[in-house]
């Protein structure tokens, strides 16, 4: 199985193919995003711990959403039990790939944290001239804007590595690291349906928002879906099992 290059206009695709699988178990789907969201809530109240943990299992539970996906296309019925199944297969490297993804904002928080200090500090000293309050002002908005885009630039690769890692890993038994520079390649060989899905995601979100955020119900559970297609698309994976990946 090799990683394919498709049109631009896939990335539209993606979401209507997802819409579709959300509509097959459209209860399931909202009940299952509501215990996510249960137990999202439960761990972010525990103190410095509890976020962590979640990160950590976000790769976990999202596997259980594409084992749930794969189940709906084979006819199956889409269950409450799909949330957790990614606790019974290759645990441990989709825990590990929420640790490097974890370990990847946690340095490149820390990278805009120290960028903004400095550069705010260099750029006071460069405007000595000006006044204090106005010059501390503009080295703020400055070093803050400088740190805000190399913080992007950053970000952007890393969501890139983590997109396909979790699915690549519970259906391919791809090891973590090696799981995260496929899902790279894949996205970077993509870059233009992946800028159509996100733009288009993203307007849809907005209007999905705008009914007292009723709409995000459907949103949501459908991207997440659509992940599942976008996979499909660019790995074009064999109907069941595995297989090696080729560059």
């Amino acid at each position: 199985m090799e990683i394919r290059s498709v049109s631009a206009a896939n990335g539209w695709q993606w979401i209507v193919d997802g819409f579709g699988l959300f509509r097959q178990s459209p209860v399931i789907w909202i009940t299952l995003f509501i215990v996510y969201l249960l137990i999202g809530m439960v761990l972010t109240v525990i103190p410095v711990v509890g976020p962590i943990v979640l990160n950590l299992l976000a790769p976990v539970f999202m596997a259980g959403f594409m084992l749930g996906c794969r189940a709906i296309e084979n006819g199956e019925e889409l269950e409450i039990n799909h949330l957790f199944a990614g606790f019974k297969q290759n645990t441990s490297q989709l825990i590990t790939v929420g640790g490097l993804y974890l370990a990847g904002m946690i340095v490149i928080v820390g990278m805009v944290f120290v960028m903004a200090g400095g550069s705010a500090a260099l750029s006071a000293m460069s405007a000595g001239h000006m006044p204090g309050k106005e010059a501390a002002a503009a080295a703020v908005d400055s070093g803050l804007l400088l740190a805000a885009l190399v913080g992007l630039a950053a970000l952007v690769p890393l969501i890139m590595a983590y997109w396909f890692a979790p699915t690549l890993v519970v259906f391919h038994d791809v090891k973590a690291v090696e799981a995260m520079k496929l899902s790279f390649t894949a996205c970077l060989r993509n870059i233009w349906p992946f800028t159509v899905y996100i733009l288009i995601s993203m307007a849809l979100l907005v209007i999905a928002a705008i009914p007292l955020g009723l709409g995000l119900l459907a949103m949501i559970p459908t991207m997440t879906a659509s992940l599942y297609v976008s996979y499909k698309d660019i790995f074009n994976p064999p109907p069941i099992g595995g297989g090696e990946i080729a560059l």
